[in-house]
């Protein structure tokens, strides 16, 4: 674990009082870099420090708050804000009644002895002989990549067949396959859908191009409205929400506003329904980074990010984690944002990390612990017999590091100490970039309902925690970032030269 293993030269700086930066005027390449015109964030000069909903009074149990979300914040007439519905589709199509289906997206590398998802899925589309239709759509070699999930579908019982509707087959006439007749039909008698990881916009694109739907769209809606499963990996979880990041690998520059409608984000298939931003590969590329920014711009208070090898079953307002590593969920009910600051800020972000078997309410807020973790211990940092295991305080350089924001959460829920902090910032800025400097400080902290459960039943020690609070502030980190030892009597010199340069 890192605990104080700070430089003192960090540690300096930054009791100094590393600067906020104020102003900041670059541009993305290729289009406008949202976050840096001093007050907004996001297309359409989205206004980051508007009051936020007053707090409401906890509900007995273990839980946050629990007011009525809001939804995404709606575009106007010929916006191309993704939020938007242009396919007339979803949850909230006339006349189509409740949505009795499952929506499970799992959060990539999903390994092929995970029984606790892949049987799952089988499960809930009715079992043994259940019919599956799985596209291949977002991989690079959707054939080899359709296959594995047919072989996988189809060792838990299912009966699975992959469709040819991918871009990379070049024989394939993209705008006749999504009306097929046998290949609709093919859909409408399945009950699960499964889409393959890849590249996410190959999915929208040839599902809903231009933001309107196809016949083959309305099929797997269809099986999903009649109680299905519609479940997909990586990018096939990516497009569960009603926008998604379409190509957006780099975090820090979503969290330093350059993004570009269309390019980095863009509209989902929306199979979560309107009020929850879902996203994956979660903690091990620490895209919670990216998450926070992204809602807030788009008006998401719910967020769930799933980790690889996990995946969550979304039925209704209820949330179940399963599978390895588990889930981050973001919760922006009650955050707040200084626009005077000129960069991406917050305030009271609310985080709770659910593990396998844990589940979660949307409309309640209610997280209900495994019951694995009923059985094992309780952290209440308020209790009278809390007894933490660590001391130290703790301060990670990498905060968008793997795993890193639940390994910080599950230390500060067993720790004697009510906060820990971290950085995170480009080591390798671009040249000439005009935001090279701007960095990020994370305070973790706990407050009101701030618990934790752990058992070691499963071998290791496993935990929940839920209710921790996150601020993000902007900082200045100065370029280079470190520079060579003086030694004794001797002045400063330059910091050393990258390795990376041409041989001598």
């Amino acid at each position: 674990m890192n605990t104080k293993h700070v430089s003192d030269f960090l540690i300096s700086t930054l009791a100094a009082g590393l600067l906020v930066t104020a102003s900041l005027g670059a541009q993305a390449q290729g289009g406008t870099v949202h976050t840096l015109k001093p007050g907004t964030f996001g297309p359409a000069g989205t206004v980051l420090g508007a009051t936020p909903p007053p707090p409401t009074t906890p509900v007995k149990g273990v839980h946050a708050p629990s007011p009525v979300p809001a939804k995404p914040a709606s575009s106007t007439a010929g916006s191309s804000n993704p939020s938007s519905n242009a396919s007339g589709l979803g949850p909230l199509a006339a006349g189509e009644g409740a949505i009795k289906g499952y929506a499970v997206p799992i959060g990539g590398a999903l390994k092929a002895d995970n029984e606790d998802v892949w049987g799952r899925i089988v499960q809930l589309a009715g079992g043994k002989g259940a019919r599956f239709v799985v596209f291949g759509t977002a991989a690079e070699d959707p054939e080899a990549s359709a296959k594995t999930a047919v072989d996988m579908l189809q060792k838990r019982g299912a009966v699975a067949e992959a469709l040819p509707v991918a871009p990379k087959f070049s024989w394939v006439d993209l705008s006749k396959v999504v009306r097929d007749p046998s290949l609709i039909a093919k859909v409408k008698n399945a009950r699960g859908v499964f889409f393959t990881g890849g590249s996410q916009e190959r999915i929208v694109d040839v599902l809903m191009p231009g933001g309107h739907s196809t016949p083959m769209l309305e099929a797997i809606w269809d099986v999903y409205r009649r109680g299905g499963v519609v479940a997909g990996t990586s990018a096939g979880a990516a497009i569960m929400s009603t926008v998604m990041f379409r190509d957006a690998p780099s975090v820090i520059n979503i969290m330093k506003g350059k993004w570009v409608e269309g390019k980095q984000i863009d509209r989902g298939l929306g199979f979560v329904g309107p009020d929850l931003f879902v996203d994956q590969h979660f903690l091990k590329r620490g895209r919670f980074g990216r998450m926070i920014p992204l809602m807030m711009a788009k008006g998401y208070k719910l967020g769930l990010g799933v980790e690889e090898n996990s995946a969550a079953v979304v039925h209704g307002d209820e949330v179940e984690v399963i599978g390895d590593k588990g889930a981050l969920l973001v919760d922006l009910t009650d955050v707040k944002t200084d626009p005077t600051l000129g960069a991406f800020n917050v305030t009271s972000a609310r985080l709770s990390y659910l593990d396998q078997g844990d589940r979660y309410n949307l409309k309640t807020r209610q997280t209900t612990p495994a019951p694995i973790k009923l059985r094992g211990a309780k952290h209440d940092h308020m209790a009278p017999d809390f007894k933490p295991y660590f001391t130290e305080e703790r301060f990670d350089l990498d905060m968008l590091g793997d795993s890193t924001i639940t390994n910080a959460m599950t230390y500060l829920i067993d720790s004697s100490r009510n906060e820990v902090r971290g950085l995170s910032f480009d080591v390798l800025p671009k040249p000439g970039d005009p935001v090279a400097e701007l960095g990020f400080l994370f305070r973790l902290y706990k407050g009101k309902g701030s618990y934790g459960w752990s058992t070691e039943e499963w071998g290791g020690e496993e935990f929940t925690v839920v209710n921790l609070y996150l601020d993000v502030t902007p900082v200045r980190m100065p370029q280079p970032l470190y520079s060579a030892w003086p030694g004794p009597d001797r002045n400063p010199g330059p910091a050393p030269e990258r390795g990376d340069g041409p041989s001598k």
